[in-house]
């Protein structure tokens, strides 16, 4: 393992995305959101202005303040939201300021990530927005094994 993965900051408009809300135990997540975003993909035609079909967007919020924030969004970013398919769900991300980092490789790996881009925040003039969206982009999700995503964290 090589140091410190590069880090950087992104600032983000607001987003729409509709996808799959995945709610399960904690230790569950991992298999349902690989298998949501098989389903999604497999519907990806039924959602209207996709903007970039061979990339997902997951969605979560750390610290959930209410029942309809819990879980994970599973979902295509789309220029508007118009027509949602039946099982599927549209929600908007406000305009926010990420740390990103990249992750490449299992999907059971993710959680390293993830520990050394906190650990980069907590060493940085950032802070993390627990109650706010937080955004991983797939640019790769066909096997688990072999994912590539970028994870973005909420800052301010």
């Amino acid at each position: 393992m090589m140091g410190e993965r590069d880090v950087h900051i992104e600032t983000l408009d607001e987003l729409y995305l509709v996808g799959i809300r995945v709610r399960c135990p904690a230790e569950e997540y991992l298999s349902e959101i690989a298998q949501a975003a098989k389903q999604l993909e497999d519907r990806m035609d039924e959602i209207s202005y996709v903007i970039n079909p061979t990339e997902q967007m997951g969605a979560f919020v750390v610290e959930a303040s209410s029942e309809d924030e819990e879980g994970y969004w599973v979902s295509y970013q789309v220029l508007k939201v118009e027509h949602v398919p039946e099982g599927v769900v549209a929600i908007t991300i406000p305009s926010q300021t990420y740390a990103v980092m990249k992750h490449m490789g299992s999907n059971k790996a993710i959680l390293h990530t993830y520990d050394e881009l906190h650990n980069w925040i907590e060493k940085s003039s950032w802070t993390r927005r627990l109650s706010a969206w937080h955004l991983e982009r797939f640019h790769h999700f066909k096997t688990i094994e072999k994912i590539d995503v970028d994870l973005l964290d909420t800052v301010q």
